[in-house]
């Protein structure tokens, strides 16, 4: 088994953290994993991106032209990057910032999640990057929700682990829009 996913969106989103914590999850799970991470020289505010290969065998290059999932944070990444997604493959938006019209993504299917409103009513904005692991982890099947809290504790400093629940609610709450939204 594969599975590859595609994140973008703009430095300051977590999108690296995000990509991380996938990793670490499916470290936890076992697997074998590839992270690419790449930043602009800009703290926050410049383009991010990552992608990451699970496999239960060898990942192979960490370069992939047309990923099976994608997750897109913000308008200007899915403008750039959403039409490399593979067809038959999931685009994974956040609605609260990206207007996404399937029509520009035959064959692909598009996943609205409002990230950065499930984020704010939780409580803080920052959880955008843990709502978008859990919706990535309900449409994908590739990582379970308790791996990837637990890979929290590796992908968060330890100043921070006071956190760690504040994210596996945002992360529930990610996966439980996507699963509201197929009906489950």
């Amino acid at each position: 088994m594969r599975h590859d996913v595609f994140i973008a969106g703009y430095g300051g989103q977590g999108v690296l953290l995000a990509g991380n914590l996938l990793s670490y999850a499916a470290i936890h799970e076992g697997r074998n994993v590839s992270f690419f991470p790449a930043y602009g020289v800009e703290k926050r505010g410049g383009a991010a991106m990552c992608t990451v290969i699970i496999a239960d065998g060898d990942t192979g290059s960490p370069v992939v032209g047309h990923p099976s999932v994608a997750i897109m944070l913000n308008q200007l990444s899915f403008d750039k990057y959403a039409a490399k997604v593979k067809p038959g493959g999931f685009c994974i938006v956040n609605s609260s910032l990206v207007e996404a019209d399937t029509a520009a993504l035959p064959g692909v299917t598009l996943v609205r999640v409002p990230m950065n409103q499930i984020a704010i009513e939780l409580g803080d904005a920052r959880m955008v990057n843990m709502v978008a692991c859990g919706a990535y982890a309900a449409v994908s099947g590739a990582l379970a929700l308790p791996s990837l809290q637990e890979a929290l504790q590796k992908a968060l400093p330890a100043r921070n682990h006071s956190f760690i629940p504040a994210n596996v609610k945002a992360m529930e709450a990610g996966a439980e829009q996507v699963r509201s939204a197929q009906g489950q």
